[in-house]
Protein backbone atom coordinates (compact mmCIF):
# COMPACT_ATOMS: atom_id res chain seq x y z
CA UNK A 1 0.00 0.00 0.00
CA UNK A 2 3.03 2.24 -0.03
CA UNK A 3 2.28 5.61 -1.57
CA UNK A 4 5.63 6.23 -3.19
CA UNK A 5 7.48 9.43 -2.61
CA UNK A 6 6.17 11.23 0.44
CA UNK A 7 6.37 14.50 -1.44
CA UNK A 8 3.71 15.04 -4.08
CA UNK A 9 2.82 17.73 -6.57
CA UNK A 10 0.04 19.76 -5.03
CA UNK A 11 -2.46 21.47 -7.28
CA UNK A 12 -1.23 24.97 -6.72
CA UNK A 13 0.86 27.36 -8.78
CA UNK A 14 3.48 29.80 -7.83
CA UNK A 15 4.99 32.97 -9.10
CA UNK A 16 8.54 34.07 -9.37
CA UNK A 17 9.86 37.58 -8.82
CA UNK A 18 12.41 39.45 -10.92
CA UNK A 19 13.41 43.08 -10.93
CA UNK A 20 12.11 44.78 -14.05
CA UNK A 21 13.38 47.62 -16.15
CA UNK A 22 10.59 50.18 -16.10
CA UNK A 23 7.26 50.05 -14.34
CA UNK A 24 4.23 47.82 -14.91
CA UNK A 25 0.88 47.74 -13.23
CA UNK A 26 -1.63 44.88 -13.13
CA UNK A 27 -4.54 44.43 -10.74
CA UNK A 28 -4.05 41.34 -8.55
CA UNK A 29 -5.15 39.73 -5.32
CA UNK A 30 -3.40 41.16 -2.30
CA UNK A 31 -1.44 38.80 -0.04
CA UNK A 32 -3.76 37.00 2.39
CA UNK A 33 -1.06 35.83 4.80
CA UNK A 34 2.68 35.29 4.82
CA UNK A 35 3.74 32.18 2.94
CA UNK A 36 7.10 30.58 3.73
CA UNK A 37 9.21 28.67 1.22
CA UNK A 38 11.77 25.92 1.90
CA UNK A 39 14.05 24.58 -0.80
CA UNK A 40 15.84 21.31 0.01
CA UNK A 41 15.18 21.98 3.73
CA UNK A 42 16.63 25.51 3.60
CA UNK A 43 14.38 28.52 4.09
CA UNK A 44 14.27 31.00 1.23
CA UNK A 45 14.02 34.67 2.09
CA UNK A 46 12.08 36.44 -0.65
CA UNK A 47 11.91 40.22 -0.93
CA UNK A 48 8.28 39.99 -2.05
CA UNK A 49 6.06 37.47 -0.25
CA UNK A 50 4.17 34.81 -2.19
CA UNK A 51 0.40 35.19 -2.44
CA UNK A 52 -2.65 33.25 -3.57
CA UNK A 53 -5.05 34.31 -6.32
CA UNK A 54 -8.26 33.16 -4.60
CA UNK A 55 -10.58 32.62 -7.58
CA UNK A 56 -7.94 30.57 -9.38
CA UNK A 57 -6.47 29.00 -6.23
CA UNK A 58 -3.06 29.80 -7.68
CA UNK A 59 -0.13 30.69 -5.46
CA UNK A 60 2.42 33.18 -6.74
CA UNK A 61 6.03 33.30 -5.48
CA UNK A 62 9.26 35.21 -6.31
CA UNK A 63 11.36 34.52 -9.41
CA UNK A 64 14.40 34.80 -7.18
CA UNK A 65 13.48 31.28 -6.07
CA UNK A 66 14.50 30.18 -9.54
CA UNK A 67 17.28 32.59 -10.39
CA UNK A 68 19.09 32.70 -7.05
CA UNK A 69 18.33 29.29 -5.54
CA UNK A 70 18.00 26.83 -8.41
CA UNK A 71 20.85 28.09 -10.54
CA UNK A 72 18.63 28.69 -13.57
CA UNK A 73 19.36 31.41 -16.07
CA UNK A 74 16.67 34.10 -16.31
CA UNK A 75 16.23 37.04 -18.62
CA UNK A 76 13.64 39.78 -19.10
CA UNK A 77 12.68 41.50 -22.34
CA UNK A 78 11.08 44.87 -21.70
CA UNK A 79 10.07 45.30 -25.33
CA UNK A 80 8.12 42.02 -25.53
CA UNK A 81 7.36 41.87 -21.77
CA UNK A 82 8.58 38.29 -21.72
CA UNK A 83 10.51 36.34 -19.09
CA UNK A 84 12.71 33.43 -20.17
CA UNK A 85 14.05 30.69 -17.87
CA UNK A 86 16.77 28.28 -18.98
CA UNK A 87 17.56 25.23 -16.86
CA UNK A 88 19.27 21.94 -17.77
CA UNK A 89 18.29 21.92 -21.43
CA UNK A 90 14.78 23.30 -20.92
CA UNK A 91 13.77 26.79 -22.01
CA UNK A 92 10.57 28.31 -20.64
CA UNK A 93 9.21 31.50 -22.19
CA UNK A 94 6.26 33.35 -20.58
CA UNK A 95 4.74 36.66 -21.63
CA UNK A 96 2.75 38.96 -19.38
CA UNK A 97 -0.97 38.55 -20.06
CA UNK A 98 -0.48 35.53 -22.32
CA UNK A 99 -2.41 32.40 -21.32
CA UNK A 100 0.21 29.98 -22.56
CA UNK A 101 3.95 29.48 -22.25
CA UNK A 102 6.50 28.11 -24.64
CA UNK A 103 8.44 25.04 -23.50
CA UNK A 104 11.30 24.51 -25.92
CA UNK A 105 9.10 26.19 -28.51
CA UNK A 106 5.91 24.20 -27.80
CA UNK A 107 2.81 25.95 -26.45
CA UNK A 108 1.62 24.82 -23.00
CA UNK A 109 -1.44 26.29 -21.27
CA UNK A 110 -1.12 28.22 -18.00
CA UNK A 111 -3.50 28.25 -15.03
CA UNK A 112 -2.65 31.90 -14.47
CA UNK A 113 -0.84 34.39 -16.66
CA UNK A 114 2.45 36.01 -15.82
CA UNK A 115 1.92 39.19 -13.83
CA UNK A 116 3.96 42.31 -13.11
CA UNK A 117 3.55 43.64 -9.58
CA UNK A 118 5.33 46.74 -8.31
CA UNK A 119 8.20 46.25 -10.71
CA UNK A 120 8.29 42.46 -10.26
CA UNK A 121 7.41 39.55 -12.55
CA UNK A 122 5.12 36.85 -11.14
CA UNK A 123 4.72 33.46 -12.87
CA UNK A 124 2.81 30.28 -11.84
CA UNK A 125 5.03 27.66 -10.25
CA UNK A 126 2.79 24.64 -10.76
CA UNK A 127 3.80 25.04 -14.35
CA UNK A 128 7.42 25.93 -13.58
CA UNK A 129 7.83 23.19 -10.97
CA UNK A 130 6.56 20.55 -13.36
CA UNK A 131 8.87 21.67 -16.13
CA UNK A 132 11.87 21.85 -13.79
CA UNK A 133 11.12 18.57 -12.00
CA UNK A 134 10.52 20.13 -8.60
CA UNK A 135 8.67 18.12 -6.00
CA UNK A 136 6.29 20.31 -4.01
CA UNK A 137 4.46 19.89 -0.72
CA UNK A 138 1.94 22.48 0.41
CA UNK A 139 1.17 22.74 4.13
CA UNK A 140 -2.12 24.59 4.31
CA UNK A 141 -2.32 25.30 8.04
CA UNK A 142 1.25 26.58 8.18
CA UNK A 143 1.05 28.41 4.82
CA UNK A 144 4.36 26.81 3.90
CA UNK A 145 5.71 25.51 0.60
CA UNK A 146 8.33 22.77 0.62
CA UNK A 147 10.31 22.37 -2.61
CA UNK A 148 12.81 19.68 -3.49
CA UNK A 149 15.07 19.69 -6.52
CA UNK A 150 16.37 16.60 -8.24
CA UNK A 151 19.72 17.39 -6.64
CA UNK A 152 18.02 17.61 -3.27
CA UNK A 153 16.51 14.20 -3.85
CA UNK A 154 19.96 12.69 -3.53
CA UNK A 155 19.51 13.26 0.21
CA UNK A 156 15.83 12.72 0.91
CA UNK A 157 16.66 10.88 4.08
CA UNK A 158 14.40 11.34 7.05
CA UNK A 159 16.22 12.67 10.09
CA UNK A 160 13.85 12.44 13.02
CA UNK A 161 13.46 12.39 16.77
CA UNK A 162 10.84 10.83 18.99
CA UNK A 163 9.17 13.33 21.31
CA UNK A 164 7.75 11.54 24.34
CA UNK A 165 4.84 13.15 26.14
CA UNK A 166 4.21 10.31 28.61
CA UNK A 167 5.33 11.41 32.09
CA UNK A 168 6.19 14.74 30.39
CA UNK A 169 9.54 13.25 29.42
CA UNK A 170 10.31 15.43 26.38
CA UNK A 171 7.39 17.84 26.17
CA UNK A 172 5.51 19.57 27.73
CA UNK A 173 7.08 20.07 31.15
CA UNK A 174 4.88 19.43 34.18
CA UNK A 175 5.55 23.04 35.18
CA UNK A 176 3.54 24.21 32.15
CA UNK A 177 0.22 22.55 33.04
CA UNK A 178 -1.53 25.85 33.79
CA UNK A 179 0.29 27.87 31.16
CA UNK A 180 -0.42 27.14 27.51
CA UNK A 181 1.89 29.91 26.34
CA UNK A 182 4.74 28.27 28.24
CA UNK A 183 3.91 24.98 26.51
CA UNK A 184 4.04 26.69 23.12
CA UNK A 185 7.37 28.32 23.85
CA UNK A 186 8.80 25.01 25.11
CA UNK A 187 7.82 23.33 21.87
CA UNK A 188 9.28 26.15 19.78
CA UNK A 189 12.59 25.89 21.63
CA UNK A 190 12.50 22.12 21.21
CA UNK A 191 12.13 22.48 17.44
CA UNK A 192 14.85 25.13 17.40
CA UNK A 193 17.24 22.67 18.99
CA UNK A 194 16.31 19.67 16.84
CA UNK A 195 16.35 21.57 13.57
CA UNK A 196 19.65 23.14 14.59
CA UNK A 197 21.12 19.63 14.79
CA UNK A 198 20.06 18.95 11.19
CA UNK A 199 16.86 17.02 11.86
CA UNK A 200 13.86 17.44 9.56
CA UNK A 201 11.11 15.37 11.18
CA UNK A 202 9.46 14.82 14.55
CA UNK A 203 7.45 11.88 15.87
CA UNK A 204 5.27 13.29 18.63
CA UNK A 205 3.41 11.04 21.07
CA UNK A 206 -0.20 12.19 20.81
CA UNK A 207 -1.74 9.11 22.49
CA UNK A 208 0.42 8.17 25.48
CA UNK A 209 -2.20 6.11 27.39
CA UNK A 210 -5.54 5.77 25.58
CA UNK A 211 -5.97 9.55 25.75
CA UNK A 212 -5.17 12.53 23.55
CA UNK A 213 -3.24 15.75 23.00
CA UNK A 214 -6.12 17.12 20.93
CA UNK A 215 -9.88 17.58 21.35
CA UNK A 216 -11.38 14.15 20.69
CA UNK A 217 -14.90 12.77 20.56
CA UNK A 218 -13.59 9.31 21.44
CA UNK A 219 -10.97 9.63 24.20
CA UNK A 220 -10.23 12.04 27.06
CA UNK A 221 -7.60 14.74 27.21
CA UNK A 222 -4.27 13.41 28.46
CA UNK A 223 -3.28 14.27 32.00
CA UNK A 224 0.14 15.14 30.63
CA UNK A 225 -1.37 18.27 29.06
CA UNK A 226 -3.02 19.91 32.08
CA UNK A 227 -2.16 17.61 34.97
CA UNK A 228 -5.62 16.02 35.11
CA UNK A 229 -7.03 13.56 32.65
CA UNK A 230 -10.12 14.91 30.90
CA UNK A 231 -9.31 18.53 31.66
CA UNK A 232 -8.98 20.58 28.49
CA UNK A 233 -6.33 23.26 27.90
CA UNK A 234 -7.25 26.59 26.34
CA UNK A 235 -5.75 25.66 22.95
CA UNK A 236 -5.31 22.68 20.63
CA UNK A 237 -1.75 21.41 21.23
CA UNK A 238 -1.76 19.11 18.21
CA UNK A 239 -2.91 21.81 15.80
CA UNK A 240 -0.28 24.17 17.19
CA UNK A 241 2.53 21.60 16.94
CA UNK A 242 1.66 20.66 13.37
CA UNK A 243 1.53 24.26 12.22
CA UNK A 244 4.76 25.20 14.00
CA UNK A 245 6.55 22.12 12.63
CA UNK A 246 5.36 22.65 9.06
CA UNK A 247 6.21 26.34 9.19
CA UNK A 248 9.85 25.21 9.39
CA UNK A 249 9.52 22.81 6.47
CA UNK A 250 9.73 19.83 8.85
CA UNK A 251 7.53 16.72 8.83
CA UNK A 252 5.10 15.91 11.65
CA UNK A 253 4.28 12.27 12.41
CA UNK A 254 1.59 11.52 14.98
CA UNK A 255 2.84 8.79 17.32
CA UNK A 256 0.24 6.52 18.93
CA UNK A 257 0.65 3.95 21.69
CA UNK A 258 -1.87 1.45 20.33
CA UNK A 259 -2.82 -0.92 23.16
CA UNK A 260 -1.51 0.66 26.38
CA UNK A 261 -4.57 1.74 28.36
CA UNK A 262 -2.81 3.37 31.30
CA UNK A 263 0.62 3.81 32.81
CA UNK A 264 -0.49 1.94 35.94
CA UNK A 265 -3.31 -0.41 36.95
CA UNK A 266 -5.35 2.21 38.84
CA UNK A 267 -8.67 3.65 37.69
CA UNK A 268 -9.19 6.31 40.40
CA UNK A 269 -7.92 9.23 38.36
CA UNK A 270 -9.27 8.21 34.97
CA UNK A 271 -11.79 10.38 33.14
CA UNK A 272 -15.34 9.07 32.79
CA UNK A 273 -14.89 8.53 29.03
CA UNK A 274 -11.61 6.63 29.34
CA UNK A 275 -11.75 3.20 27.70
CA UNK A 276 -11.06 1.44 31.03
CA UNK A 277 -14.19 3.06 32.50
CA UNK A 278 -16.48 2.75 29.48
CA UNK A 279 -15.32 -0.75 28.47
CA UNK A 280 -13.79 -2.51 31.48
CA UNK A 281 -14.37 -5.82 29.67
CA UNK A 282 -11.78 -4.75 27.10
CA UNK A 283 -9.06 -4.24 29.71
CA UNK A 284 -6.39 -6.71 30.76
CA UNK A 285 -4.10 -5.99 33.69
CA UNK A 286 -0.57 -7.22 33.17
CA UNK A 287 2.03 -6.44 35.78
CA UNK A 288 1.68 -2.77 36.71
CA UNK A 289 -0.01 -1.72 33.46
CA UNK A 290 -3.44 -1.88 31.86
CA UNK A 291 -3.75 -2.98 28.26
CA UNK A 292 -6.58 -2.87 25.75
CA UNK A 293 -7.11 -6.51 24.81
CA UNK A 294 -5.98 -7.03 21.18
CA UNK A 295 -8.07 -10.20 20.99
CA UNK A 296 -11.39 -8.30 20.99
CA UNK A 297 -12.34 -7.10 17.49
CA UNK A 298 -14.39 -4.15 18.80
CA UNK A 299 -11.44 -3.00 20.89
CA UNK A 300 -9.11 -3.09 17.89
CA UNK A 301 -11.63 -1.13 15.84
CA UNK A 302 -11.91 1.47 18.60
CA UNK A 303 -8.18 2.15 18.37
CA UNK A 304 -8.41 2.41 14.57
CA UNK A 305 -11.29 4.87 14.93
CA UNK A 306 -9.22 6.98 17.33
CA UNK A 307 -6.32 7.14 14.89
CA UNK A 308 -8.51 7.89 11.88
CA UNK A 309 -10.09 10.76 13.82
CA UNK A 310 -6.65 12.39 13.79
CA UNK A 311 -5.97 11.45 10.16
CA UNK A 312 -9.20 13.12 9.08
CA UNK A 313 -8.92 16.12 11.36
CA UNK A 314 -5.28 17.15 11.08
CA UNK A 315 -2.64 17.80 8.43
CA UNK A 316 -0.21 15.12 9.62
CA UNK A 317 2.50 13.58 7.46
CA UNK A 318 2.35 10.16 9.04
CA UNK A 319 0.76 7.76 11.52
CA UNK A 320 3.40 6.13 13.70
CA UNK A 321 2.98 3.21 16.11
CA UNK A 322 5.48 2.03 18.68
CA UNK A 323 5.79 -1.55 19.99
CA UNK A 324 2.92 -1.52 22.52
CA UNK A 325 1.09 -4.61 21.28
CA UNK A 326 1.12 -7.51 23.73
CA UNK A 327 3.44 -6.96 26.73
CA UNK A 328 6.88 -8.48 26.27
CA UNK A 329 6.94 -10.13 29.69
CA UNK A 330 4.68 -11.12 32.55
CA UNK A 331 1.30 -12.82 32.49
CA UNK A 332 -1.40 -11.64 30.09
CA UNK A 333 -4.64 -13.37 31.21
CA UNK A 334 -6.67 -13.69 28.01
CA UNK A 335 -7.80 -17.34 28.11
CA UNK A 336 -11.49 -16.39 27.97
CA UNK A 337 -10.91 -14.10 25.01
CA UNK A 338 -8.94 -16.81 23.24
CA UNK A 339 -11.82 -19.24 23.69
CA UNK A 340 -14.46 -16.74 22.57
CA UNK A 341 -12.73 -15.21 19.55
CA UNK A 342 -10.56 -18.00 18.18
CA UNK A 343 -12.34 -18.58 14.89
CA UNK A 344 -9.74 -21.12 13.80
CA UNK A 345 -9.40 -23.84 16.45
CA UNK A 346 -6.14 -24.92 14.85
CA UNK A 347 -4.42 -21.74 15.96
CA UNK A 348 -2.52 -22.03 19.22
CA UNK A 349 -2.63 -19.03 21.51
CA UNK A 350 0.66 -17.57 20.25
CA UNK A 351 -0.42 -17.75 16.61
CA UNK A 352 -3.85 -16.41 17.56
CA UNK A 353 -2.27 -13.41 19.27
CA UNK A 354 -0.10 -12.71 16.24
CA UNK A 355 -3.17 -12.99 14.03
CA UNK A 356 -4.93 -10.37 16.18
CA UNK A 357 -2.07 -7.91 15.70
CA UNK A 358 -1.85 -8.75 12.00
CA UNK A 359 -5.54 -8.00 11.53
CA UNK A 360 -5.12 -4.72 13.39
CA UNK A 361 -2.15 -3.59 11.29
CA UNK A 362 -3.81 -4.57 8.01
CA UNK A 363 -7.12 -2.91 8.87
CA UNK A 364 -5.45 0.26 10.12
CA UNK A 365 -3.33 0.53 6.98
CA UNK A 366 -6.38 0.17 4.75
CA UNK A 367 -8.29 2.74 6.81
CA UNK A 368 -5.48 5.30 6.52
CA UNK A 369 -5.18 4.65 2.79
CA UNK A 370 -8.91 5.16 2.32
CA UNK A 371 -9.04 8.32 4.45
CA UNK A 372 -5.91 10.13 3.21
CA UNK A 373 -3.64 8.25 0.79
CA UNK A 374 -0.84 10.78 1.24
CA UNK A 375 -0.44 10.00 4.95
CA UNK A 376 2.33 7.46 5.52
CA UNK A 377 1.88 4.59 7.97
CA UNK A 378 4.81 3.15 9.87
CA UNK A 379 5.64 1.06 12.91
CA UNK A 380 8.69 0.98 15.17
CA UNK A 381 9.06 -2.58 16.46
CA UNK A 382 11.52 -4.04 18.93
CA UNK A 383 14.89 -4.35 17.16
CA UNK A 384 15.09 -8.17 17.08
CA UNK A 385 12.40 -10.07 15.14
CA UNK A 386 13.57 -13.58 16.09
CA UNK A 387 16.87 -15.14 17.15
CA UNK A 388 18.53 -17.47 14.69
CA UNK A 389 18.73 -20.27 17.23
CA UNK A 390 14.90 -20.35 17.30
CA UNK A 391 14.32 -19.62 13.61
CA UNK A 392 17.11 -20.11 11.02
CA UNK A 393 15.77 -17.10 9.12
CA UNK A 394 16.12 -14.86 12.17
CA UNK A 395 19.11 -12.69 13.05
CA UNK A 396 22.39 -13.96 14.49
CA UNK A 397 21.52 -12.58 17.92
CA UNK A 398 20.80 -13.86 21.40
CA UNK A 399 18.22 -11.32 22.57
CA UNK A 400 16.20 -12.19 25.66
CA UNK A 401 13.09 -10.66 24.08
CA UNK A 402 11.95 -10.73 20.45
CA UNK A 403 9.14 -8.98 18.61
CA UNK A 404 7.68 -12.20 17.16
CA UNK A 405 7.81 -14.44 20.23
CA UNK A 406 7.18 -11.98 23.06
CA UNK A 407 5.17 -9.09 21.60
CA UNK A 408 3.43 -11.25 18.99
CA UNK A 409 4.41 -8.75 16.32
CA UNK A 410 5.06 -10.55 13.03
CA UNK A 411 6.82 -7.60 11.42
CA UNK A 412 8.10 -9.78 8.58
CA UNK A 413 4.52 -10.39 7.45
CA UNK A 414 3.66 -6.68 7.61
CA UNK A 415 6.63 -5.97 5.35
CA UNK A 416 5.96 -8.83 2.95
CA UNK A 417 2.28 -7.89 2.59
CA UNK A 418 3.21 -4.18 2.36
CA UNK A 419 0.59 -3.23 4.94
CA UNK A 420 2.92 -0.49 6.13
CA UNK A 421 4.85 2.23 4.29
CA UNK A 422 7.93 2.04 6.50
CA UNK A 423 9.40 0.10 9.38
CA UNK A 424 11.67 1.69 12.00
CA UNK A 425 13.21 -1.05 14.17
CA UNK A 426 14.61 0.08 17.50
CA UNK A 427 18.20 -1.06 17.09
CA UNK A 428 19.33 0.21 20.45
CA UNK A 429 22.62 -1.68 20.74
CA UNK A 430 26.20 -0.83 19.89
CA UNK A 431 28.39 -2.17 17.12
CA UNK A 432 30.44 -4.11 19.69
CA UNK A 433 27.71 -5.86 21.72
CA UNK A 434 27.94 -9.38 20.31
CA UNK A 435 24.59 -10.75 21.54
CA UNK A 436 22.70 -8.07 19.60
CA UNK A 437 25.20 -6.29 17.39
CA UNK A 438 24.04 -3.15 15.62
CA UNK A 439 25.48 -3.93 12.19
CA UNK A 440 24.24 -7.52 12.33
CA UNK A 441 20.70 -6.28 12.88
CA UNK A 442 20.93 -3.55 10.26
CA UNK A 443 22.03 -6.16 7.73
CA UNK A 444 19.08 -8.38 8.69
CA UNK A 445 16.42 -5.65 8.49
CA UNK A 446 17.80 -4.37 5.19
CA UNK A 447 17.44 -7.82 3.72
CA UNK A 448 13.84 -8.00 4.97
CA UNK A 449 12.70 -4.84 3.13
CA UNK A 450 14.76 -5.51 0.00
CA UNK A 451 12.50 -5.98 -3.00
CA UNK A 452 9.45 -4.52 -1.24
CA UNK A 453 7.94 -1.04 -1.29
CA UNK A 454 8.51 -0.66 2.46
CA UNK A 455 11.11 1.92 3.48
CA UNK A 456 13.52 1.27 6.32
CA UNK A 457 14.35 3.84 8.98
CA UNK A 458 16.71 2.94 11.81
CA UNK A 459 15.91 3.75 15.44
CA UNK A 460 19.02 4.92 17.36
CA UNK A 461 19.67 5.16 21.10
CA UNK A 462 21.49 8.37 22.12
CA UNK A 463 19.95 7.80 25.57
CA UNK A 464 22.49 5.02 26.10
CA UNK A 465 25.53 7.23 25.62
CA UNK A 466 27.52 7.37 28.85
CA UNK A 467 25.86 4.26 30.30
CA UNK A 468 27.81 1.14 31.36
CA UNK A 469 26.45 -0.97 28.49
CA UNK A 470 29.11 -2.12 26.06
CA UNK A 471 29.98 0.35 23.31
CA UNK A 472 28.38 3.54 24.63
CA UNK A 473 31.42 5.34 26.09
CA UNK A 474 31.88 7.63 23.06
CA UNK A 475 29.44 9.71 21.00
CA UNK A 476 31.25 8.58 17.87
CA UNK A 477 29.24 5.34 18.24
CA UNK A 478 26.15 7.09 16.85
CA UNK A 479 28.08 8.63 13.96
CA UNK A 480 29.66 5.28 13.11
CA UNK A 481 26.19 3.76 13.00
CA UNK A 482 24.98 6.49 10.63
CA UNK A 483 28.00 5.93 8.40
CA UNK A 484 27.38 2.19 8.39
CA UNK A 485 23.86 2.79 7.12
CA UNK A 486 25.16 4.66 4.06
CA UNK A 487 26.02 1.42 2.29
CA UNK A 488 22.34 0.47 1.99
CA UNK A 489 20.02 2.35 -0.36
CA UNK A 490 17.10 0.63 1.41
CA UNK A 491 17.75 2.71 4.53
CA UNK A 492 15.83 5.95 4.04
CA UNK A 493 16.59 7.67 7.33
CA UNK A 494 17.17 7.61 11.06
CA UNK A 495 15.12 8.38 14.18
CA UNK A 496 16.63 9.14 17.60
CA UNK A 497 15.20 8.28 21.01
CA UNK A 498 14.57 10.69 22.33
CA UNK A 499 14.51 14.49 22.01
CA UNK A 500 15.52 15.13 25.62
CA UNK A 501 18.58 12.94 25.29
CA UNK A 502 19.70 14.68 22.11
CA UNK A 503 19.27 18.06 23.78
CA UNK A 504 21.47 17.00 26.70
CA UNK A 505 24.35 16.64 24.22
CA UNK A 506 25.56 13.32 25.69
CA UNK A 507 29.34 12.96 25.44
CA UNK A 508 29.39 15.82 22.91
CA UNK A 509 27.06 14.21 20.35
CA UNK A 510 25.37 17.40 19.10
CA UNK A 511 28.37 18.98 17.31
CA UNK A 512 29.13 15.61 15.74
CA UNK A 513 25.58 15.35 14.45
CA UNK A 514 25.65 18.90 13.11
CA UNK A 515 28.85 18.16 11.22
CA UNK A 516 27.51 14.86 9.88
CA UNK A 517 24.26 16.43 8.66
CA UNK A 518 25.97 19.63 7.49
CA UNK A 519 23.56 21.61 9.65
CA UNK A 520 23.75 25.36 9.06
Amino acid sequence: MRLGNRLFLFALSFALILSLIGNASITHAQPQSAISIYLDDNKINADVPPYIIPKLNVTMVPLSVISKNLGAGVSWSQSTRTVTIRHEGTTLSMKIGQKFALVNGTEVGLDATVQAINGRVMVPLRFVSKQMNLLVTWYQSAQTIKLQTQGGLTDMSLKGAWISTVYNLDWPSDKSYANSEQQRQEYIRLLDDLQGMGLNSVFVQVRPSADSFYPSKLVPWSRFVTGKQGQAPDYDPLAFMIEETHRRGMEFHAWFNPFRANTDAKTDNLASNHVAIEHPDWIVKSGTLMYINPGIPEARQHIIDVIIEVVNGYEIDGVHLDDYFYPSNGVFPDDATYTQYNADPLLNKSDWRRDNINRFVEDLGKSIQQAKPQVRFGISPFGVWRNQEVDPTGSATKAGVTAYDNMYADVRKWIKEEWIDYVAPQIYWSMTLKIAQYNTLVDWWTNEVRGTKVDLYIGHAPYKLGTPEIGWNNAQEIIDQLKYNQQYFEIKGDIFFSAQHLRKNPLGLVPLLKAYYNAK
